[in-house]
C-alpha cells in the first residue's frame, strides 16, 4: 500500500486530461499501457533483488554492490533530494487545495499543519506509518473504483439515461486532429512522457522490503497486487475519461491544483448529476497529496539513515530510537519540507512547479539505476556459480526486459522535459528546475569517483552477503 499511496497522486486527477487532449483517447491509452510495461520491467527487477537481499537504503546499496560505489553515492543523494523536495511540493499543493474552501487563509498555516501531520505519522513505528498510509491510500482507491463504475454506467447509458457510447473515439476535431490517435505518433510520445511521471514512486516497495517481517515471501506476493492496482487504476481511468469527455474539451488543458473544477474526475461526476463533485474531488486530491508526501518523507528519511550508516552521509543521521525509527533523518528531511513556508514570498504556484520539476528526473534516474543493478545482479549471480532456483523470485524475460527498461529510462531522463527547448523564449529558470538534477548527479558522481578512485565492480566480486 506504500507504493499505491506514493504513486497515485494528484497527477491522475489532473494531468490525465492533458494527455487525452494531446494524443486522443487511443493515443493516451496506448501511452499508459506502454509506460506500464516499462514500469513492470523495473518492478520485477527490483523484486528479484529485494526478495533475495532485503537491505536498508536499497537504492544506494544495490549499485554499491553490483555496479559502482560512485554511482551509488550520486544516486542516493539525488534520490534523497528528490523525495525531500517532493515533500515540499505536496505541502504547497495541499495549501492551494485548502484555499478552495478557505480563500483568505495564509498558505503557511496549512503547510505547517500538514507537515506536522506527516511528522507525527513518521515519528512513530513503521506500523503506525503503514496504518496511516493504508487508510489514506484507501480513500483514493475507493474513489477511483466509484469513478470507474459511474463512468462505465454512463458509457452504456444507465446513468441519467444518457448513452455516451464510443463516439469520442472517432471524433473529428478538424484542425485539432482526429480520434482515436490525435497528432499520430508525436501525440503518443508526448502523452508517453507525461505518463512516466504518473507512475513515479512505484519503486517504493523496495524501500519497505527491509522492514518487512518475511521479505522472501511478502515482497514477491505484494508486487503483483501493487502493480495490478496501479496499472488498472490508470488505464481504467484513462479509458473512461477518453470515452466520456471529447479530446477537444478545453477544460482538459486547464486542469491543475489551482482549478479543481476542470479536473476530468470533476467533469465526469458533474455530468453524472453529482453537484458536489468539485468538493469531493478536492478532498480526494488532498488525501492523494498527503499520502504522496507521507511516502516521500518515509523513503527519503530511510535513505538518509542508510547513508549515515555507511559513511556516505553524516553519522549523525544513523541514530534510531527505541522503536527503531530514524528520528534525526526524519526531522532533517522535514526541514526541507519546511521550504513550503516560503510560499508567501515566492508564490504558491511557482514553488509547486519548481519542486515537482526538480524531483521528476530523480525518478527516471532511479529506474535506470535499478535496471543496471538488476542486469549485473543476475550476471554476477551466475558468474559466481550460484543456483538460480535458490532465488525467491526470478524476473521474467531476462535480459531483454532489463535492457528495455534501461533504454527507456534513459529516454525519459533526457526527453521528459523537452518542452523546455521548444518554447518561443528560452527560460533559464525552466531549464534549471527541469534539468538541474542531471548536473547535480554528475557532480556527485565525479567528485566521489575522483576522491575514492572507484571502479565498476567485477562480476566475480559483487557482494551477495545478507
Amino acid at each position: 500500500m506504500i507504493a499505491v499511496g506514493g504513486t497515485i497522486g494528484a497527477g491522475l486527477f489532473f494531468t490525465s486530461g492533458s494527455t487525452i487532449n494531446q494524443a486522443g483517447p487511443g493515443g493516451a491509452l496506448a501511452a499508459y499501457v506502454i509506460m506500464g510495461a516499462i514500469v513492470y520491467t523495473m518492478i520485477i527487477a527490483l523484486i528479484e533483488m529485494a526478495s533475495f537481499l532485503p537491505v536498508a537504503g536499497a537504492f544506494k546499496e544495490y549499485p554499491r554492490r553490483f555496479f559502482d560505489p560512485a554511482w551509488a553515492f550520486a544516486s542516493a543523494w539525488c534520490y534523497w533530494f528528490g523525495c525531500a523536495v517532493t515533500v515540499t511540493a505536496e505541502m504547497v499543493a495541499g495549501s492551494i487545495i485548502m484555499k478552495y474552501w478557505f480563500p483568505n487563509t495564509p498558505s503557511i498555516l496549512w503547510a505547517a499543519i500538514f507537515l506536522a501531520m506527516l511528522l507525527a505519522l513518521n515519528l512513530f513505528s513503521v506500523n503506525h506509518f503503514g496504518e496511516g498510509e493504508y487508510w489514506l491510500s484507501g480513500i483514493k482507491v475507493v474513489t477511483i473504483i466509484i469513478f470507474l463504475i459511474v463512468g462505465g454506467l454512463m458509457i452504456v447509458g444507465v446513468v441519467k439515461g444518457n448513452d455516451v457510447g464510443f463516439a469520442n473515439w472517432v471524433l473529428d476535431g478538424g484542425e485539432n486532429g482526429k480520434a482515436p490517435f490525435v497528432h499520430g505518433a508525436s501525440g503518443v510520445i508526448g502523452a508517453f512522457l507525461v505518463a512516466g511521471f504518473s507512475f513515479s514512486n512505484t519503486e517504493l516497495i523496495g524501500v519497505s522490503a527491509a522492514e518487512s517481517e518475511n521479505p522472501e515471501k511478502d515482497v514477491p506476493k505484494s508486487v503483483r497486487n501493487v502493480f495490478m492496482v496501479i496499472f488498472l487504476c490508470y488505464v481504467g481511468c484513462i479509458f473512461v475519461i477518453g470515452t466520456i469527455i471529447p479530446f477537444t474539451d478545453p477544460n482538459l488543458l486547464s486542469a491543475d491544483v489551482n482549478n479543481v473544477a476542470a479536473s476530468p474526475f470533476t467533469i465526469v461526476f458533474q455530468a453524472a448529476g453529482f453537484r458536489a463533485a468539485a468538493s469531493v474531488v478536492n478532498v480526494v486530491v488532498l488525501t492523494a497529496l498527503l499520502t504522496a508526501g507521507n511516502s516521500s518523507l518515509y523513503t527519503s528519511s530511510r535513505m538518509l539513515f542508510a547513508m549515515g550508516q555507511s559513511g556516505e552521509g553524516p553519522a549523525f543521521f544513523a541514530k534510531i530510537n527505541k522503536k527503531k525509527v530514524p528520528v534525526r533523518a526524519i526531522i532533517a528531511t522535514a526541514v526541507i519540507g519546511g521550504f513550503s513556508f516560503c510560499t508567501s514570498i515566492l508564490g504558491d504556484g511557482r514553488i509547486y512547479q519548481a519542486c515537482y520539476s526538480l524531483a521528476g528526473i530523480t525518478t527516471f534516474i532511479n529506474w535506470l539505476t535499478i535496471g543496471i543493478c538488476h542486469y549485473r545482479f543476475r550476471k554476477a549471480y551466475i558468474a559466481q556459480g550460484k543456483d538460480l532456483s535458490a532465488l525467491p523470485y526470478k524476473a521474467a524475460m531476462f535480459p531483454g526486459a532489463s535492457i528495455f527498461g534501461m533504454v527507456m529510462s534513459g529516454v525519459m531522463i533526457f526527453g521528459s522535459n523537452i518542452w523546455v527547448f521548444q518554447q518561443d523564449v528560452f527560460s533559464w529558470f525552466d531549464f534549471c528546475t527541469n534539468y538541474g538534477t542531471i548536473p547535480l548527479f554528475l557532480i556527485f558522481y565525479y567528485v566521489y569517483k575522483k576522491k575514492h578512485q572507484t571502479r565498476i565492480v567485477p562480476l566475480e566480486e559483487c557482494d551477495f552477503k545478507k
